[in-house]
Protein backbone atom coordinates (compact mmCIF):
# COMPACT_ATOMS: atom_id res chain seq x y z
CA UNK A 1 0.00 0.00 0.00
CA UNK A 2 2.82 2.46 1.04
CA UNK A 3 4.59 1.76 -3.09
CA UNK A 4 1.03 2.84 -4.34
CA UNK A 5 0.54 5.53 -2.04
CA UNK A 6 4.25 6.78 -3.29
CA UNK A 7 3.52 6.74 -6.49
CA UNK A 8 0.42 8.30 -6.61
CA UNK A 9 2.17 11.21 -4.79
CA UNK A 10 4.95 11.38 -7.42
CA UNK A 11 1.97 11.39 -10.19
CA UNK A 12 0.48 14.26 -8.37
CA UNK A 13 3.52 16.24 -8.29
CA UNK A 14 4.46 15.91 -11.35
CA UNK A 15 0.92 16.87 -12.61
CA UNK A 16 1.57 20.14 -10.98
CA UNK A 17 4.41 21.01 -12.74
CA UNK A 18 2.68 20.56 -15.99
CA UNK A 19 3.52 23.69 -18.60
CA UNK A 20 5.09 25.08 -15.48
CA UNK A 21 7.33 26.92 -18.41
CA UNK A 22 4.41 27.94 -19.97
CA UNK A 23 2.77 29.58 -17.86
CA UNK A 24 5.51 31.52 -16.18
CA UNK A 25 6.96 32.68 -19.06
CA UNK A 26 3.65 34.01 -20.12
CA UNK A 27 2.60 35.81 -16.72
CA UNK A 28 5.81 36.79 -14.93
CA UNK A 29 7.36 40.20 -16.81
CA UNK A 30 10.36 39.44 -18.69
CA UNK A 31 10.78 35.50 -18.69
CA UNK A 32 9.14 35.43 -21.81
CA UNK A 33 12.18 36.81 -23.03
CA UNK A 34 10.27 38.46 -26.16
CA UNK A 35 9.51 35.52 -27.67
CA UNK A 36 6.53 35.33 -29.30
CA UNK A 37 6.16 31.90 -30.52
CA UNK A 38 6.36 28.83 -27.57
CA UNK A 39 7.79 31.02 -25.32
CA UNK A 40 7.39 28.26 -22.70
CA UNK A 41 9.35 25.93 -24.64
CA UNK A 42 12.21 28.64 -25.33
CA UNK A 43 11.88 29.17 -21.19
CA UNK A 44 12.64 25.23 -20.87
CA UNK A 45 15.51 24.95 -22.64
CA UNK A 46 17.66 27.81 -21.66
CA UNK A 47 20.52 26.36 -19.64
CA UNK A 48 19.68 26.02 -15.89
CA UNK A 49 20.71 23.27 -12.80
CA UNK A 50 17.21 22.17 -12.61
CA UNK A 51 17.61 19.90 -16.47
CA UNK A 52 15.77 16.90 -14.97
CA UNK A 53 12.75 19.16 -14.55
CA UNK A 54 13.12 20.29 -17.65
CA UNK A 55 13.07 16.52 -19.31
CA UNK A 56 9.72 16.50 -17.44
CA UNK A 57 8.14 19.51 -18.11
CA UNK A 58 9.44 20.18 -22.02
CA UNK A 59 6.57 18.25 -24.03
CA UNK A 60 3.61 19.87 -21.51
CA UNK A 61 4.98 22.79 -22.27
CA UNK A 62 5.22 22.07 -25.85
CA UNK A 63 1.62 20.44 -26.12
CA UNK A 64 0.47 23.67 -24.04
CA UNK A 65 2.30 26.63 -26.25
CA UNK A 66 0.54 24.81 -29.24
CA UNK A 67 -2.99 25.40 -27.83
CA UNK A 68 -1.82 28.06 -27.31
CA UNK A 69 -0.53 29.82 -30.31
CA UNK A 70 -3.97 31.89 -31.08
CA UNK A 71 -3.31 33.61 -28.49
CA UNK A 72 0.35 33.97 -29.12
CA UNK A 73 -0.21 35.38 -32.42
CA UNK A 74 -2.55 37.87 -31.26
CA UNK A 75 -0.58 38.88 -27.94
CA UNK A 76 2.32 39.64 -29.49
CA UNK A 77 5.98 39.32 -27.82
CA UNK A 78 5.37 38.56 -24.34
CA UNK A 79 8.41 40.83 -22.52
Amino acid sequence: MTTLLRALLLACCLMMLTGCGSIISRTLPGQGHGNQYYPGVQWDVRDTPWRFLTIIDLPLSLVLDTLLLPVDAHHGPYE
